[in-house]
């Protein structure tokens, strides 16, 4: 089974880090892949926190509590497991000149932005196809950028999702007693 996450990783991050690559595609990912970054994921929520209209609020609550589980236990993963990242492992490798001092697994920008992705998709199913497609865009540009491998990205993708189901299941309605109670 390691041989075919191998294989799996290997094939992937060459297709994805080399055999696309375009100046385009270069300017775009370096750009879009900050969409998942701590910065703006975290800037997103508050400005989601902050809109005192319907139950945009609400949402903006659930992705906090979202992000704050998904990214615990990303981070807690990347200390525990030390996966080296692949700028660091394989030989060449576009690495866009970016060097990172965390781990590679999972994901952080992936859970952190599936997390986020799910939430929405929850409250607004209209806007699932548009989330998810970000959501994932920024998954493969972490690939594209080598500094994440593809299972790194797919671990991304489940936590983040699986963080979103934990709070949408069993802890909307402590979020909405919270939300009474800043609220009186």
């Amino acid at each position: 089974m390691k041989k075919g996450f191998k294989w799996f990783d290997d094939r992937l991050i060459e297709i994805l880090n080399d055999k696309i690559k375009s100046d385009f595609l270069d300017k775009f990912m370096l750009k879009f892949t900050n969409l998942g970054g701590g910065i703006f994921t975290t800037c997103f929520v508050i400005f989601l926190i902050l809109i005192d209209r319907g139950n945009v609020r609400f949402i903006g609550i659930q992705a906090a509590a979202t992000l704050i589980i998904s990214q615990s236990i990303t981070y807690s993963l990347k200390a525990l497991l030390s996966r080296e990242r692949p700028y660091n492992i394989l030989k060449n490798l576009n690495t866009f000149d970016i060097i990172l001092k965390d781990y590679s697994f999972p994901s952080g920008h992936t859970s952190a932005s599936f997390s986020i992705a799910t939430t929405i998709a929850f409250n607004i199913p209209k806007l699932s196809i548009l989330v998810f497609l970000i959501a994932l865009t920024i998954g493969i540009s972490r690939v594209y950028l080598g500094v994440h491998y593809p299972t790194d990205v797919a671990a991304g993708i489940i936590l983040g999702i699986a963080s979103a189901v934990i709070v949408h299941a069993y802890l909307l309605v402590h979020l909405e007693n919270f939300m009474v109670l800043i609220l009186s």
